[in-house]
């Protein structure tokens, strides 16, 4: 008997409409599911008729559990991998137990689905073209500023996740971080009540200041706007001496019409108009 092979199956994120034909098949064909919370995921299984076998994997248990369903994958066994809804791999420790597949020479194969970060972006009405996925900040406080940081000059549509419980303090940190920016807030997504809240980081900060969020939420925030970074950079070397700027290159290991060069761009202006007024000094 050959290896087994390992199956991620996207489970849906509200509406069990959305489930694939090709995950049902593949759950009722696996020899065992890993499930991040059993009981959860039995409701699914019922609805379906599905009996096959199932397995707790879970944050907790994700490295030594990861290594017991390998050994059953190289006895043969297939294990169909869902997480408590979605895609597994995303924001969950279904990651861990595809990198150690491949460190093991266990295939692994995806099956599409439903997604919560992708269904709240294209409900956005921001831009789709150019995205980035933080999932859900860190709760240690050092960590979430350096990523908050980051993300101050980050260009792209930027996705979070937040429990509504935490929602109102990290709509907090997000302005504090990034200034008022538009956001889309998505609660309940494919559900009966699913709302996609078109706002300004401001405005969504009043609103759940006197109402309380419910149902699990995604954050979707316009990016920086490129020509606000430009300007802001513009003026910013505005305020620094003319030479100070070329010198600045130079010290770096630029040649004089190197750093003359690059100092025009820094400031938006030509290479003749920097000359000039290197001369005036």
């Amino acid at each position: 008997m050959g290896q087994g092979k390992l199956f991620l199956c996207a489970t849906p994120i509200g509406n069990l409409e959305d489930i694939t034909m090709r995950v049902l098949r593949t759950l009722k064909e696996a020899d065992l599911i890993a499930a991040e919370d059993t009981r959860n995921s039995l409701h699914l299984l019922n609805h379906f008729d599905i009996h096959t076998p199932m397995t707790s994997y879970h944050e907790y248990n994700k490295i030594e559990k990861a290594y017991t369903l390998i050994d059953k994958m190289r006895e043969g066994k297939n294990i169909a991998l869902i997480t408590d809804a979605g895609t597994p791999g995303i924001s969950d420790p279904g990651e861990d137990l595809v990198r150690l597949c491949y460190e093991a020479g266990i295939e692994v194969t995806s099956l599409p689905g439903a997604c919560a970060c992708v269904t709240a972006l294209t409900l956005s009405g921001l831009s789709t073209r150019r995205f980035c996925f933080e999932a859900f900040l860190p709760q240690d406080k050092k960590e979430k500023q350096q990523i908050l940081e980051e993300l101050k000059t980050e260009t792209r549509t930027i996705i979070l996740y937040e429990a509504p419980h935490r929602l109102l303090r990290t709509l907090n940190e997000l302005q504090e971080a990034l200034g008022n920016r538009r956001a889309t807030i998505c609660r309940e997504l494919t559900k009966r009540h699913e709302t996609a809240f078109q706002t300004t980081l401001s405005e969504a900060i009043a609103y759940y200041g006197v109402q309380d969020p419910k149902g699990e939420c995604v954050i979707v925030l316009e990016g920086r706007s490129r020509e606000e970074m430009r300007q802001e950079e513009q003026s910013q070397w505005a305020q620094m001496n003319i030479n100070d700027h070329v010198e600045l290159y130079e010290r770096q290991g630029m040649s004089r019409k190197e750093a003359m060069k690059q100092a025009a761009k820094d400031r938006g202006l030509a290479k003749r108009e920097v000359y000039a007024m290197l001369l005036e000094k």
